[in-house]
């Protein structure tokens, strides 16, 4: 039963906030696609499907995954301009997705907004060194996939939130204050998982993890951090893949003044593929990674994954992090996350990519350039 300290959901104004963010967001989205462009949807009856039956917190038996490409700026959260107007009102039954600490982070009234809107504050490896592919905010995100509530961070851990509009600490100043966890050791932000209202959630995700405008739509390599948020979870999430086109020439790269401001008039379309079948597609990579889970409860006699809390669900031993076997599983589910994707690509008239495009060697021919336009006549922004 809930109580003071550990309660259902985050409080009444938090809730009220979040559904404001969330909704106005998603109306301002679903009117720039369908009354200032031309945007087509492709399956958005059966993802519907999927998100109705999700309706209902205490029923949910497993997370949910949407995962696609990332070709502008404006991708999150223009592509959910497509729901209805009733899903942005009700964030229990929307998407969380992880955004830059470095952009969306950087003081309050930014870490309010973003948080409200149900975005997690991730560091970027190549920008500070608090990113990378185990992270707490990975933590926080295979933990809202999984069969909640979790605790959060001891209170001894956790810092008190700095108050300064400067700062983008924060906490919900009429919940509990340990319910919170941090990124860096000395920053503090409402830890979501820590409530059972949020059990299950759905995760969308963008594994490039930049910003890539193609004229042949190619995408890059994938990262791992979707590995993750397959594997760890007790339950396998599902998973939907999507595809996206039109959005670069909303906010394309190569924008002139004002390039704050999206153009319109544009061909929009977001395609939503078919439920994976998990089982099929990710059983034997789960079924590996649980025995390598259990190997490792043996060694050190702590609990790890979904199965024992003596570690926690999304906090990995260093075995588990970098072993042999748990680094080629992560590649080889995020290969098949990947290939998954492509197939919508493929069901919206693309050809085949070069298989060479998936790989991370392909892309090293880059070097240290990390975004505008790269020799091979595409844009990227990291993002």
């Amino acid at each position: 039963m809930a109580d003071a300290d550990h309660p259902t959901s985050p409080s009444l104004p938090w809730r009220v906030g979040s559904s404001i963010v969330m909704g106005v967001a998603g109306a301002i989205s679903r009117t720039f696609l369908f009354g200032l462009n031309r945007t087509h949807v492709h399956g958005l009856d059966d993802f519907l499907e999927v998100l109705n039956g999700r309706a209902e917190v205490e029923r949910r038996g497993r997370g949910l995954i949407t995962v696609s490409n990332h070709v502008s700026v404006v991708d999150d959260p223009l592509i959910w301009g497509t729901l209805p107007f009733l899903f942005h009102f009700n964030p229990s039954n929307h998407r969380w997705s992880l955004g830059s600490y470095d952009i969306c982070f950087t003081n309050k009234f930014l870490s309010t907004f973003f948080t409200f809107g149900q975005v997690l504050p991730t560091h970027r490896l190549a920008h500070d060194p608090y990113g990378g592919l185990f992270q707490p905010t990975m933590t926080q995100a295979v933990r809202l996939l999984s069969a909640g509530p979790f605790p959060p961070c001891p209170p001894d851990i956790t810092p008190s939130p700095d108050p300064s509009p400067t700062s983008p600490d924060l906490s919900d100043p009429f919940s509990s204050a340990h319910l919170t966890y941090t990124t860096t050791g000395t920053d503090t932000f409402p830890a979501p998982s820590a409530y059972a209202s949020r059990r299950h959630s759905w995760v969308h995700i963008f594994p490039e993890g930049k910003v890539h405008q193609r004229t042949d739509r190619t995408m890059r390599y994938f990262k791992w951090g979707v590995a993750r948020l397959i594997l760890e979870p007790g339950e396998c999430p599902d998973v939907v893949p999507m595809w996206i086109e039109g959005n670069d020439q909303v906010m394309h790269e190569s924008r002139t003044w004002p390039r704050f401001v999206p153009r319109v008039g544009k061909d929009i379309s977001v395609t939503f593929g078919d439920k994976v079948n998990t089982e099929e597609v990710f059983g034997d990579l789960r079924r590996r990674w649980r025995r390598l889970e259990e190997k490792d409860i043996i060694r050190d006699g702590k609990g790890v994954g979904g199965y024992n809390t003596g570690r926690g669900v999304g906090v990995l031993s260093e075995r588990l992090m970098y072993g042999v076997e748990a680094v080629q599983l992560r590649e080889e589910c995020t290969r098949r996350v990947r290939r998954e994707v492509l197939k919508v690509r493929r069901a919206t008239g693309w050809p085949d990519e070069d298989p060479k495009e998936g790989l991370v060697e392909t892309w090293r021919v880059e070097g240290g350039k990390r975004e505008g336009k790269m020799e091979d006549g595409s844009w990227v922004k990291d993002t």
